[in-house]
C-alpha cells in the first residue's frame, strides 16, 4: 500500500528557545513540508530558527530571522524529508512565538 496525506505535522503550538524537534518522518514514510506559518503575537520582535536535521548552520531554513512585534510568517515551500529525520526550531524569546507546520507525508508498503 502506497499513497499520500495532507497533514499538520505540528502545532498549533508555541516555541520553546530550543531547539527542539517539532516533527519526526516515521519509519517508512517519506514527508514533504507545503507550509510553514509562524505568529508572533507578543509587542516585540522575536527571533525564529528552524532547521531540516540536526540543528547546525548548515541545516537551518530560517537561521534568526527576526519576526516583528504583531507579525506573522507565511513560507509556502516544498522540503523532502526523508524517514527518521527530524524538523527542529527554536525562538529568541521562550513561548511567544506560535508555529504551524503543514505538508504531505507519502507511505509506503
Amino acid at each position: 500500500m502506497s499513497g499520500k496525506i495532507g497533514k499538520r505535522f505540528h502545532g498549533p503550538a508555541q516555541v520553546a528557545t530550543g531547539p527542539a524537534t517539532k516533527y519526526t518522518v516515521p519509519a517508512s514514510r517519506r514527508a514533504c513540508v507545503r507550509h510553514i506559518h509562524v505568529n508572533n503575537p507578543s509587542g516585540a520582535p522575536v527571533t525564529f530558527t528552524l532547521s531540516i536535521g540536526a540543528d547546525a548552520a548548515a541545516t537551518r531554513i530560517f537561521d534568526a530571522l527576526s519576526i516583528a512585534a504583531g507579525a506573522q510568517l507565511d513560507h509556502y515551500c516544498k522540503y523532502d524529508v526523508e524517514a527518521a529525520e527530524v524538523i527542529q526550531a527554536g525562538a529568541g524569546t521562550n513561548n511567544i512565538l506560535v508555529l504551524v507546520i503543514d505538508g504531505d507525508e507519502e507511505i509506503f508498503a
